[in-house]
């Protein structure tokens, strides 16, 4: 819409329930991963349960695939990056006693290095494709990118902690968050600074007895 246009910096605040109020959390460079989408779809040959040898199971291979995405963080990713690889659902099958011919799986992985975040999806596919051809299914992976990490311009630094002395803010170094935060978008448009800004709370962001002081 234009709103942009014009604007030299931009700078935005999350509360964080693990500070006290009156403290401010800055951190220079990465300070909230990157999130992306994928989808994995499974397909099998369904069959009674009672003889599987005549069926190639989607559900046993899926739990295959997930101990196997994992090794993707800890073994194909520096140690010296981060990076979470979760399945968050799996899903096949109708009745107790019989092989389903399809499973659907799905998850997010978050990144904090654009290089990490580019090398994850091809991994992915590698992975799911070859266990799925080993016990003779066929597999897709849907990659859905979604939001970049939240990336700190370090020239704001000064900006943002001459702003929180005048306000009496105590300063911290903010930890780093794997949650994702959609003011990275604006970041890829115009120099920005993201900050938390501690709240007092007794529970953890999206926790239903989450409060704030």
């Amino acid at each position: 819409a234009g709103v942009l246009d014009g604007v030299d910096a931009i700078f935005g605040m999350h509360n964080k329930p693990d500070l006290p109020v009156g403290t401010i959390g800055i951190r220079e460079k990465a300070l909230m991963a990157s999130v992306d989408r994928f989808e994995i779809d499974i397909k099998g040959t369904g069959g009674h349960a009672g003889i599987p040898n005549h069926t190639v199971d989607p559900i046993a291979i899926s739990g295959q695939i997930t101990s196997a995405l994992q090794q993707i963080v800890s073994r194909r990713i520096s140690s010296l990056h981060h990076a979470v690889v979760s399945i968050t659902r799996i899903q096949g099958g109708t009745s107790w006693n019989v092989i389903p011919d399809r499973v659907e799986m799905e998850g997010t992985v978050r990144t904090f290095e654009p290089e990490v975040r580019a090398m994850i999806p091809e991994l992915m596919k590698q992975i799911v494709s070859g266990i799925a051809e080993g016990f003779g299914a066929e597999a897709e992976v849907r990659w859905h990118p979604y939001l970049p990490s939240v990336m700190n311009d370090e020239r704001l630094t000064k900006v943002v902690e001459e702003t929180a002395g005048s306000l009496d803010l105590h300063v911290v170094q903010a930890e780093q968050s794997p949650g994702g935060e959609d003011f990275a978008l604006y970041q890829e448009r115009i120099p920005g600074f993201f900050v938390w800004m501690g709240t007092s709370g007794t529970r953890e962001w999206h926790h239903p007895a989450f409060t704030l002081n």
